[in-house]
């Protein structure tokens, strides 16, 4: 029965030693580390590392983090996680919830109760992102990435293209992407 610690951070300039110094004051020796720098957005099971701890963990193995969000993107992806350690019979602890074994029945409740809130805050940000979208709309706001060029260099580059000019010699011209002159000589047709 072994007992392995995984931490991750989000940049290469973070470390993870403060996740695995967490882990020990907390009583535990770590035999086997693993450490991933990926953003969180990542799922568990896309992770280089995790990929590499998944292979090693057997029955009775112990895994530990220093947070929930270390084992997933989301909450279904942490629950996913859990349930496959679970099932190779490895005690997941979280210490963000006191050594809670999230395997064990309160750790299940645990892990039902946070998947709720993380689904309402999730709905709850999409509403205020809409709502603040279609505030900025009312204001009469322009959405969205503030284009290359300006409405002259558009309409030069429409000029020069029916002229013969290629759109990479526009692009070296105007030294934007060749996808930028595309979108002004070329605009897509709007379909009712």
């Amino acid at each position: 029965m072994a007992i392995f610690g995984y931490g991750r951070v989000s940049t290469a300039e973070q470390t993870n030693e403060n996740q695995r110094l967490e882990i020990e004051r907390a009583g535990y020796t770590v035999e086997y580390w693993f450490a991933d720098t990926t953003s969180g957005s990542a799922h568990a099971a896309q992770r280089a590392q995790f990929k590499k701890l998944l292979d090693k963990l057997r029955k009775g193995d112990t895994l530990l983090v220093s947070k929930l969000d270390r084992l997933g993107r989301d909450a279904p992806d942490v629950l996913a996680t859990v349930k496959s350690l679970a099932a190779l019979g490895v005690e997941t602890i979280v210490l963000q919830f006191g050594k809670l074994d999230l395997a064990s029945p309160a750790g299940k409740l645990m892990l039902a109760m946070l998947a709720a809130v993380a689904e309402m805050e999730r709905d709850l940000l999409v509403e205020r992102t809409q709502a603040g979208l279609a505030r900025a709309r009312a204001e009469g706001r322009t959405l969205g990435r503030p284009r290359k060029t300006n409405e002259a260099q558009r309409t030069a580059m429409i000029k020069a293209h029916t002229r013969g000019s290629s759109i990479s010699a526009l692009a070296r011209q105007y030294a934007v992407s060749r996808s930028t002159v595309l979108s002004s000589v070329k605009p897509k047709s709007k379909t009712a």
